[in-house]
């Protein structure tokens, strides 16, 4: 058994974990990374031979879990991508949105170099193009949540509910006797992204409960190193922060993440409408061609949805009058002469892509605005310079001034802290052999390793590091 750690080994995004046993080959995950000082893990192979790699099983459709799928396919890769319904339906949108933001970005660039005289040190490309997206969801295949799923001789897969976002799962690999020389099935289990209880739309997560002897564990470690803000106080930050905006006339700026934050938002600011706790006439703007479909495609799944969720839904019906979902160009450059207080929602949620970045441009500036961040931002994106104070901040090539008042809103992020992990870890009947701590930054991960070492001494924990090889 071999295990490389192509991806999120030492870092948060970009998440890429590979395995080989006797014949079969498989990747959980192929992530694009985000974080700016490793990007360059973006252009380097995934693999040496993709084409030698069976299959790729999918934990959830967000970018950094799935956004290299096209490039590993362009490499060579054949093989089957195997995930929840309404995750290959999210892929697919992330996927064309992706390419898409990266062509538009690689010819902005060049129009850009031109216009300034500059003669980049090498070729300004996209990652891959909307043609390799074509082939990527031609390989997907769907498996349902909690049914034992053969994917090959020897091999099956377990999808449960990771309480993520919606289609989210943890997974669990089973290699059964043909395959490896060994008495019982070799059961590999892999956290993905795991949720928390009491979230809009999503169910709370599952935990893994059989009494199997789990030999390997893949655990994320997002907040391993913290506890977050109850999610109860969430919507109160929210009250206050929109309303002391618009007293003052100013927009609320928030990036969002255009699955599942972007619908979490709008079930939010919902609830608090109908419960008169912002002005029913706040006018609440959804400016992303993605979010928009993401949103349509959530609206397929409401099989998937918690039960406050199809009741908010039902109540906000005939109150909210006041809410556009905006996906042309044309339509989001209005934004830029509205006049008045608003809610402008757009992605991408680090800033490092998208209508976002426009936005900004045009509202950072003034301080009746307020920039308003919600979720985890990833060292050396904007988001995350500008959360740090950096003023100015450069965006689309030029320094602008940071006026606005800029905020976090703690603790909506989908990520559970180092206590839920934990709770997570410890309700597994027999802790695994071997536990693998990624996903996380340094100090993130050798604090839940440590944590995880007080609840489990008889474990081995490792803390691998990017492309590092182990084998069992």
């Amino acid at each position: 058994m071999e295990f490389q750690f192509c991806g999120a080994a030492g870092s948060v995004t970009g998440s890429k974990h590979y395995v080989a046993c006797n014949e079969f080959q498989f990747l959980v995950d192929c992530g694009l990374v985000q974080e700016r000082k490793n990007l360059f893990q973006n252009w380097e192979p995934v693999l040496e031979n993709p084409s030698q790699l069976d299959a790729v099983f999918l934990t959830h459709a967000h970018l950094d879990h799935c956004g290299l799928l096209p490039k590993l396919v362009a490499d060579g890769f054949q093989g089957k991508i195997y995930g929840t319904p309404a995750t290959l339906e999210l892929a697919k949108l992330v996927l064309f949105d992706s390419a898409h933001i990266q062509e538009e970005d690689a010819a902005f660039k060049k129009k850009r170099h031109a216009k300034e005289g500059r003669v980049p040190p090498r070729p300004v490309r996209p990652l891959y193009t909307q043609a390799d997206v074509e082939k990527t969801v031609q390989l997907f295949c769907s498996v349902p949540y909690s049914e034992t799923t053969k994917v090959a001789p020897g091999v099956e897969v377990v999808y449960r509910d990771a309480g993520h976002i919606l289609g989210s799962a943890f997974i669990e690999v089973i290699l059964t006797k043909p395959q490896v020389d060994q008495d019982e099935p070799r059961r590999i289990l892999f956290s993905g992204d795991l949720g928390r209880a009491n979230r809009p739309i999503v169910c709370d997560p599952e935990f893994y409960t059989e009494p199997n002897v789990i030999s390997n564990l893949f655990i994320e470690s997002t907040y391993g190193d913290r506890e977050s803000e109850p999610i109860e106080t969430v919507n109160d930050q929210l009250i206050e922060v929109v309303n002391r905006t618009l007293d003052r006339g100013g927009k609320v700026i928030m990036p969002v993440f255009a699955v599942e934050r972007a619908q979490e938002m709008l079930v939010r600011f919902a609830k608090l409408i109908v419960e008169g706790k912002i002005p029913a006439d706040t006018p609440i703007f959804l400016d992303s061609p993605m979010a928009v479909e993401a949103t349509l495609i959530f609206n397929r799944h409401r099989e998937f949805f918690n039960e406050e969720t199809i009741k908010i839904s039902r109540e906000a019906k005939d109150t909210i009058k006041n809410l556009h979902l905006f996906k042309t160009q044309q339509e989001s450059r209005t934004l830029n002469e509205m006049e008045g207080p608003a809610v402008i929602m757009s992605s991408a949620g680090m800033c490092n892509a998208g209508r976002i970045k426009h936005h900004l441009v045009n509202h950072i500036g003034d301080p009746r605005n307020t920039v308003a961040f919600l979720g985890y931002q990833a060292e050396g994106t904007l988001g995350k310079l500008i959360l740090n104070g950096v003023n100015p901040v450069r965006i689309h090539g030029q320094p602008r001034q940071v006026n606005a008042e800029i905020v976090m809103i703690r603790g909506i992020s989908g990520h559970a802290d180092q206590s839920e992990l934990l709770e997570w870890y410890s309700a597994i009947p027999i802790h695994p052999k071997t536990t693998f701590v990624v996903h996380g930054e340094q100090r993130a991960i050798q604090t839940l390793a440590e944590k995880i070492k007080e609840i489990a001494p008889e474990t081995y924990v490792l803390t691998p590091e990017y492309k590092e090889i182990y084998k069992d």
